[in-house]
């Protein structure tokens, strides 16, 4: 039993879209909105796509950059606090934690795509040479 959640859990931090459209459309037949829906699946799949970048690098590199992962978590989470106190003057931490959660999203989805295109590349030429 422990191996088939292993491999389901290894599933999804391989495929983190899988992880996404399964949160939205679950989501989906629940709450019957679409905006709504598509936020719970980002908020969902936020802490997949790091994970899959974190082992994605380990793979490509044979290097862990954990700790470059984690202090540029730390590094956006101080932006987007002090952006916050600049426009709003104050802050409020569900609207904070909120941003930073989308905006890590953003981040760590792009560098997935990246990372995704240089393993692509790196294996094929590899496997020409």
């Amino acid at each position: 039993m422990s191996a088939f959640f292993s491999s389901i859990i290894a599933t999804f931090i391989t495929l983190p879209i899988l992880g996404y459209l399964i949160v939205f459309i679950i989501s989906k037949q629940i709450t019957k909105h679409h905006r709504r829906s598509v936020k719970i699946a980002l908020d969902a799949s936020t802490i997949l796509f790091i994970l899959s970048v974190h082992f994605l690098i380990i793979v490509i590199w044979q290097k862990s950059f954990l700790w470059m992962i984690l202090l540029g978590l730390i590094s956006v989470a101080i932006i987007v606090v002090v952006l916050n106190w600049k426009l709003k003057e104050e802050i409020d931490f569900t609207r904070v934690f909120r941003g930073f959660w989308r905006f890590t999203f953003m981040i760590f989805f792009s560098i997935y795509i990246v990372l995704i295109c240089i393993g692509l590349f790196k294996s094929i030429s590899s496997s020409m040479l």
